[in-house]
Order: structure tokens, then sequence, then C-alpha cells
């Protein structure tokens, strides 16, 4: 495709969907998408009309610039679309929206993160930032445990102009909040099975930090873990930064919960996670927490900074040494979270 047959095709498109829907598989060449609502694919056939009719790439052009000014229009509607579906979840500061059929990623559809208030504008774009860098410097293996940036997707209120920033990402099938699973055991999870999900929240803390961040929120609403597949997910990364700088903001319901430092808006570390971390799995566990595994947590939560352990991946080994110690080699054991509301006992 050449710059004559995009500016025409950009000219033809009476709705985003011409372009980016199923309509847009009349670009020719690679990129085009695969299916009717391929929204990654959208997103390169979008970034290639852009290239071709760019004012840079076509100095002088009236009909480019005309062109490439209705493409921006164009992709600003179909980013518009995917807030208008379903919403799925209410977060701190974003609400989430079903992005159709737009496409899906291994663990689930996709979800369209918009920010409720421009002024947390920022904030949303220390998750993209964070997402990026994870991608980047987590290792293959480590993904897993963090979510899938698909791509930065703002909106324009149309009255007022107002842009609210947002992006999507892939969703989470079968994967809940630790928030519903002490809600669904209110007496407590056994400590053998929070064992996995403390092991897997410290592997995902460590690789965030190998990666030269702080994720500054780990708490219950923010760790997702897949009961079946005994995965776990750390998501929410707008208070994310890197180690020795404030956070940006605090979770004003769990104030308590943080660091005595972080109120103070002293620089947050690794330690602001370990210890966090700590905090989720004691609110957890609750009244079924063994004596050494309590001393343990608190060992993570000493006020002074100099004695509180700021290695993810050390706290680990010492994690699984002590479980070793309290209940044998690890075995593997079925958890699920029952489709009833709270359960009144543990196995």
């Amino acid at each position: 495709m050449d710059a004559s047959e995009a500016i025409a095709l950009i000219e033809a498109a009476r709705a985003p969907g011409d372009l980016f829907g199923g309509a847009a598989r009349a670009v020719p060449g690679p990129g085009r998408p695969s299916g009717p609502d391929d929204g990654a694919a959208a997103a390169r056939i979008y970034r290639r009309l852009a290239r071709l009719t760019h004012p840079d790439a076509r100095p002088g052009d009236a009909r480019a610039a005309a062109a490439f000014a209705r493409l921006a229009t164009l992709w600003q509607g179909y980013g518009a679309a995917a807030a208008a579906g379903a919403l799925v979840a209410r977060g701190d500061l974003a609400n989430l929206y079903r992005c159709g059929a737009r496409g899906g990623g291994a663990r689930g559809g996709w979800l369209h993160k918009v920010a409720r208030d421009p002024a947390d504008n920022d904030l949303m774009d220390r998750e993209v930032a964070a997402l990026g860098r994870l991608r980047r410097h987590a290792g293959p293996r480590l993904l897993a445990y963090f979510p899938e940036l698909v791509r930065v997707q703002r909106v324009s209120d149309p009255a007022s102009g107002a842009q609210r920033h947002g992006h999507v990402i892939a969703g989470l099938a079968g994967f809940a909040s630790l928030a519903e699973v002490a809600a669904a055991f209110p007496g407590g999870v056994d400590p053998r099975d929070a064992a996995w999900m403390w092991r897997r929240l410290l592997v995902a803390i460590g690789a965030a930090h190998r990666a030269g961040l702080v994720h500054g929120a780990v708490l219950p609403e923010h760790v997702l873990i897949h009961p079946a597949a005994h995965g776990v997910v750390l998501i929410d990364w707008c208070y994310s930064g890197p180690a020795g700088a404030p956070l940006p903001a605090i979770v004003s319901r769990y104030r308590d919960w943080y660091p005595p430092e972080i109120a103070g808006r002293g620089p947050a570390g690794p330690d602001t996670d370990i210890w966090l971390a700590a905090a989720c799995m004691t609110s957890l566990i609750g009244g079924l927490m063994p004596a050494r595994l309590g001393a343990f947590a608190r060992g993570c939560q000493v006020p002074g900074r100099r004695g509180r352990p700021a290695d993810a991946w050390a706290v680990l080994a010492d994690l699984d040494d002590l479980l070793g110690r309290l209940y044998g080699p690890r075995t593997f054991r079925p958890f699920a979270i029952p489709a009833g509301g709270a359960r009144k006992e543990n196995p």
C-alpha cells in the first residue's frame, strides 16, 4: 500500500469499524486483522496508515494532512467504543470495561482500564510504564506473574474534551483477589494453602525488584490467585515507581497497612512490598496462623528499616525453609473457593 491508497481508504471510511473492524481487512499486506474485531491488529493498521499519511512524511500535502486528522478521529472513536462496553469492575482509580470480541489473551478476554478522573492520568501512565518495563526485564518465565499490556487507549469526553488516560490489558479468567478469598474463608485460610500464595507473591515481587520497580500497593485487591492452577498475578501498577522514591499515592483505606515511613512520605523500597505482602498473608490466614509463621511475618514488618528484609528472593528461601520444617516436603494441595459464598470451616 502506498500513501495515495492509504488516503483513499481513510476518506472512504464512514465509521471506525470501516478501518479497524471487519472492513479493515481491505488493508492489504501483513498486519491486517485476522478477524473482525482483532484489536491488536487494528492498532498495527492504525500505525501503518499514520506513517503513510503523517505530515512529516507528506509535507505540503493538504489531502494527506486531512486524512491523517480523520484517521486520528476514527482511532479515538474506536477506543471510546471499548469504554462503552460492559463495566466489569471499579478499581481504586479506574473502571474496567469489557472490550467485546476484540480479542483476548491466553488467560481471558481484553479489558479497557480507564481513569475515572483525569487528575489520575499520571498514575495510569505509571502502570503503562511499569508493565512495559516488566515485559522488557522480567524474563519470559516470570511474565505470567504480571498483567499483559495490549495497548494504550485513551478516551476523550465528547462534551468537555477532557482526556482520561487508559489502556487495554488482557483479562484473567478464573482468577480471584485475596480480598475475595478472605471473604469466602472468614475463619482464615489454612496456612498450608496460603503457603503457595505467599511463595508466588514473593516471586512476583522479586521479579519486579530485579526489574528496578517497587509495586507500592501489594494489597488484597491487587493480588489475584488462580485456585486450580495455583497461579498468582500482581495487578494495579499505578502506584509503582523506582526504589528510593516516595510513592505517588497510597490506597487510603489501607493507610494503616503501610510501613510507618510511607505515611511520612519517606522513600519506598523493596522492603515496602515485602512488608505489605506479609500484611496480606497475616490477614488472610487470620486466627489459623501458626506461631512460628506469625513470627516470620512480623520479622518482615520490623518498624526500623535497617532490621527489615529487603531481598524478596532471600525471604522466599527463608519461607521455604520454615515451611519445610513446619509441614515437610512441598506437595500439591488442591484449593477451591466455595461457589456459594463464605465457607464456615477449612479442610
